[in-house]
């Protein structure tokens, strides 16, 4: 299975803690994130990870790509909803090509929770 993960600013630290508690089950996949998140998660866990360019550079677009190609199976993007970001029509983009290409989708560490646990059962 191919995933992405992508952070905030002010959530590459929840994006770590996912990474290093779920380490396992990340370790079987293959791995793309964003620039600045893969350099973290890297460094913090030692998965391989694909790193594309950092989000407001180009990443996200990239990441997009990715998934209009159905070249993803789950996008984890921890995203800060009380900052405003600079890039916010590429991440509506993102987020409006997973509905479109019905590609699973966390925003939140819980709902990355519930997406891991489904992925292992089999549910999905």
């Amino acid at each position: 299975m191919k995933i992405a993960l992508i952070a905030h600013d002010k959530k590459k630290n929840e994006i770590i803690e996912l990474a290093k508690e779920h380490k396992d089950f990340l370790a079987n996949h293959e791995l793309f994130a964003t620039g600045t998140t893969g350099t973290l998660i890297m460094g913090e866990t030692g998965l391989t990870i694909t790193r594309m360019k950092s989000g407001p550079l180009g990443g996200d677009q990239q990441i997009g790509s990715m998934i209009a190609d159905g070249l993803l199976d789950l996008v984890i993007f921890l995203r800060d909803p009380l900052t405003s970001q600079p890039h916010e029509p590429d991440v509506s983009a993102l987020l409006r090509l997973c509905d479109v290409q019905s590609i699973p989708l966390a925003t939140n560490t819980k709902s990355a929770e519930i997406m891991f646990a489904a992925f292992e059962n089999g549910a999905i």
